[in-house]
């Protein structure tokens, strides 16, 4: 690289920096664009990755070195057959060998990148990695040593800057973040993904939509308290029955209102997939916004939100509409 020109050094570097790649597949992607970096990106993303070999007996014992633990008052381990069938768990790993892994990695447990890595091992909850995830993910990474490790995370990040994956890795992180039994995101979930997804992805909205939706439901909430008491109160008056001697309110089986916008403190799949798409196609000043478009109502009442309280003016997104 040494007789390269100052121009073209920079860009080898800042390549290899974004893509986690070596320095001969960065001089091939570069060169074969004419030195155009967003051209050798594209290059590199469309081209199978070469995958290094992964000794599976040494990930066996990385896996071993994270997976849950327990023990019982005779001193039994959880390899005993009948403590796995009676503690099904303790044979994943689970929060604390996470917390393990990532101070071995010297990354934060709620960096993006533990996000794309659970995407690699298609891992089905967040915060558990089962000895399939596990296991098959590092020898799909071709990763064998916590310096492999160290050194594919890298790798690993730039992954959100391409289109395609990151979209992948969005749609995954739903199924991910949600509950297990549960068919839509709690709120406050969805909106801690949303921020730390579009922190990678730069969505100059997302702090709006994540208010809005926070407003939504405490307006939702102010009301049916509003109306609970009022229901309540009338019901008192027509029955005789003095209200001191219902101190239960939420025994009563009282009708709800149907606020403007029916959330529920949870967001559904579709709202969520739409959601990255409003994000991708429609611009921040909602200039090529179409009202007859198939957004969920959640979508457009946010428009809507954003039009009412002055973020939106003129086709301009006001920097100081923040304070809404």
């Amino acid at each position: 690289m040494s007789k390269l020109v100052r121009g073209h050094r920079d860009k080898v570097q800042q390549f290899m920096t974004i893509t986690g790649s070596s320095e001969k597949l960065a001089l091939q992607a570069l060169k074969s664009c004419d030195w155009h970096l967003e051209g050798a990106f594209d290059v590199f993303y469309s081209q199978p990755q070469v995958k290094s070999y992964a000794d599976t007996r040494l990930v066996e014992e990385l896996y071993k070195r994270y997976k849950g633990k327990c023990y019982n008052s005779v001193g039994f381990c959880s390899s005993h057959p009948l403590l796995k069938s009676l503690y099904p768990y303790v044979d994943m790993i689970l929060a604390d060998g996470i917390t393990l892994l990532c101070n071995d990695l010297q990354v934060d447990p709620q960096d993006v990148v533990m996000l794309v890595l659970s995407w690699h091992m298609k891992a089905a909850t967040m915060c558990e990695f089962s000895k399939q995830e596990f296991i098959g993910g590092l020898q799909a990474l071709g990763i064998d040593s916590l310096e492999k490790f160290r050194d594919r995370m890298q790798f690993m990040r730039s992954e959100l800057k391409d289109d395609q994956k990151f979209r992948e890795i969005y749609i995954f992180a739903f199924g991910w973040a949600k509950e297990k039994g549960q068919k839509s995101l709690a709120l406050d979930t969805a909106i801690g993904m949303w921020q730390l997804l579009f922190a990678e992805k730069q969505w100059p909205l997302v702090d709006h939509w994540c208010q809005f939706l926070q407003k939504v439901t405490d307006s939702v909430a102010k009301h049916q308290l509003i109306h609970s008491c009022m229901n309540f109160d009338s019901l008192c008056q027509r029955s005789e029955v003095k209200p001191e001697l219902l101190r239960h309110r939420h025994m009563l089986a009282l009708p709800q209102p149907q606020a403007k916008a029916r959330h529920n403190k949870a967001i559904s799949r579709d709202t969520w997939s739409q959601l990255l798409e409003f994000a991708r196609m429609v611009d921040p000043t909602l200039s090529n916004y179409d009202a007859e478009g198939a957004w969920p109502y959640l979508i457009d009442e946010f428009v809507e939100y954003l039009n009412e309280n002055g973020i939106i003016r003129k086709g301009q997104l006001n920097d100081w509409s923040q304070k809404y």
